[in-house]
């Protein structure tokens, strides 16, 4: 059985005031809070065990969602006094991560066919990462890979003189459990500046694997990706439902 886990704790500051009362993930895309949609996507590929990590207004994703019955999965929450980092949020949930387990960043807008990504995956990665091209590439994790789609190179954010691709990491990420052996506990840790660079120095099997034309990620982090998403979501969601998958739950 697979599992998930949805990074939903970050605090949201570049959009503003549109995240002072409630978490980013909690913004609304096409109606319904983008959490929503994530779930019901993972919903749809399966997956049906879920673990978020709060921090900021935690009260507004409990409130909404329950322990997940109303939307067909069940909830696992994670309470973060201090936030530990994206790789420091799933070594707190070790326990519950102990079978191959999708990462979600809980700002990504997507329709990823993400058993695509898990059939990809299984039998020769460690961690398999999904990507996509981007046209801000110093903002963003940038990726190389070889013929295979073994990840070569990772650099999380690099300065101007060292940007060498436009692909880059989606915020989507499958993993195996052994990759938490990795993370130092409660030590504040994250995938892209962290673990990424080690498994990679020490020759662990990290793949990519890009998106296809036909599937939408955006990061709804800044105004500009926020409005995208929401630009994106009728085409999305029309094609969704003729595929009996409808983002909304």
């Amino acid at each position: 059985m697979t599992k998930a886990l949805i990074l939903a704790a970050g605090k949201g500051t570049r959009l503003g005031p549109l995240t002072a009362r409630q978490p980013k993930p909690m913004l609304p895309v096409g109606g319904r809070p983008l959490l929503a949609h994530t779930v019901a996507w993972l919903r749809h590929h399966g997956i049906r065990e879920i673990a978020m990590n709060l921090h900021h207004c935690p009260e507004a994703i409990t409130g909404y969602f329950g322990q997940g019955e109303g939307h067909g999965v069940h909830l696992t929450y994670s309470y973060e006094d201090t936030l530990w980092g994206t790789a420091g949020a799933a070594r707190r949930l070790a326990s519950f991560l102990d079978t191959t387990f999708v990462v979600v960043y809980g700002d990504v807008f997507t329709n990823l066919d993400l058993t695509r990504l898990l059939d990809g995956h299984r039998g020769r990665a460690e961690l398999t990462l999904a990507l996509y091209r981007v046209p801000n590439p110093g903002e963003c994790g940038l990726v190389e890979t070889d013929p295979q789609g073994r990840v070569t190179r990772f650099v999380e954010k690099p300065p101007p003189d060292q940007i060498f691709t436009d692909l880059a990491n989606g915020g989507i990420l499958v993993c195996e459990p052994s990759i938490l052996d990795w993370i130092p506990a409660e030590t504040v840790y994250d995938f892209g500046h962290d673990l990424l660079p080690a498994l990679l120095a020490a020759g662990r099997p990290v793949y990519g694997q890009p998106i296809r034309p036909d599937e939408v990620l955006i990061d709804i982090g800044t105004p500009a990706g926020y409005r995208r998403a929401q630009e994106a979501f009728p085409a999305v969601q029309d094609a969704l439902t003729r595929e009996g998958a409808a983002l909304l739950p």
